[in-house]
């Protein structure tokens, strides 16, 4: 089946999020479903965003920085926390986490964007979270990790449903990024951890999102200079997630978005397709645009193409459409690169759509 639009999956360096909304819009006019505002500003290095707002609160004290785990490329050094002596994570003041503050921001550039024919009818405005244990793990001790992770957990859903009731549902969708949970099953963290563990965290999550709020999960091996923590053997591991997830949440699950590395054309990658159990109603996209094309084999996207269109006929759901999308975020890419990127989505969707 030919592949039919492009998802973005969070960040990308521009200055700000009209900027990036107006350049989506000009260079890829058609197959964009969701529109991201780039995650500017502040939000544009993930979860140091909140890592950083963690040293104000009052009932935790900082113990130091680390890397959370081994990569090739530069990450800036996370601090870790523990809870203040006399605090519980109950009593822990989370304030104002800075999510909604800033999507209710974005969706007022949105609508006048979309209300003068910049953003095309149709097209929502995507929000992006990451998971309660993504700014957790690592960054708080480990004695403390699972309380406080609850009480974190309780204060991110707020968060959404604090943007939920101030945003109209028929115009938004919400992203959820799946970064550190695949780092723990693929043993980024030490002892690998298994599906049926990270599972009812992560169905909380797509739980959590109203019924007629579109949202899905971005399935991340890391971007750290686009360097991956670890390269994945094949889609064996989010394929498995997926089908743990799908059986797991009462509500759709409306997208997934897989890593797949440049390099990779070889039917050994792509074969546990054969075995995925999202329906038709699940959209799908594989990151074919590359972040660095000079440096991709002629034919790479064809041969990609073909084996997945192979390998999902041979699934349980059949033969669908399909989308296409970069690994991580733009967020790392150098700001020059950014508007070659854009017009990849456009050249690979339109040679791959017939």
């Amino acid at each position: 089946m030919p592949a039919s639009s492009v998802h973005f999956n969070g960040s990308v360096n521009l200055p700000d999020g009209e900027t990036v909304m107006r350049e989506i819009s000009e260079r890829i006019p058609t197959g964009v479903r969701r529109i991201t505002d780039g995650e500017t500003g502040e939000r544009n290095y993930w979860i140091q965003f909140q890592v950083q707002r963690f040293g104000a609160i009052e009932e935790l004290e900082t113990v130091g920085s680390h890397h959370a785990y081994e990569t090739k490329g530069e990450a800036p050094a996370m601090q870790q926390y523990r809870l203040a002596p006399g605090a519980s994570a109950d009593s822990v003041q989370w304030g104002d986490l800075g999510y909604a503050t800033a999507y209710a921001k974005s969706w007022e550039v949105f609508r006048a964007l979309q209300r003068d024919g910049v953003i095309p009818t149709g097209v929502r405005l995507q929000v992006q979270y990451p998971t309660p244990l993504a700014p957790i793990a690592g960054t708080i001790v480990p004695e403390d990790m699972e309380a406080v992770a609850a009480s974190y957990e309780r204060a991110l859903f707020a968060d959404v449903d604090r943007l939920m009731a101030a945003l109209p549902h028929d115009q938004i969708a919400l992203q959820w990024d799946v970064a550190v949970e695949i780092g723990l099953l693929e043993g980024g963290f030490g002892e690998p951890a298994t599906v049926p563990q990270l599972v009812p965290a992560l169905a909380r999550c797509i739980e959590t999102v109203p019924a007629d709020v579109p949202t899905g999960m971005h399935l991340c091996y890391g971007d750290y200079g686009h360097e991956h923590f670890k390269q994945p053997e094949s889609l064996a591991v989010q394929v498995e997630l997926v089908n743990a997830l799908v059986a797991a949440t009462a509500r759709p699950i409306n997208w997934f978005s897989f890593t797949v590395p440049q390099s990779r054309r070889d039917d050994a990658y792509f074969a546990p397709l054969d075995g995925l159990r999202a329906g038709p109603e699940t959209e799908l996209y594989f990151a074919l645009v590359p972040y660095h094309p000079d440096d991709q084999p002629a034919g790479t996207t064809e041969e990609q193409t073909r084996l997945i269109d192979a390998h999902l006929a041979s699934s349980p759901s059949g033969a669908r459409e399909w989308g296409i999308c970069t690994e991580c975020g733009m967020g790392r890419a150098k700001r020059a690169d950014v508007p070659r990127l854009l017009d990849l989505h456009r050249e690979i969707l339109a040679a791959h759509a017939a």
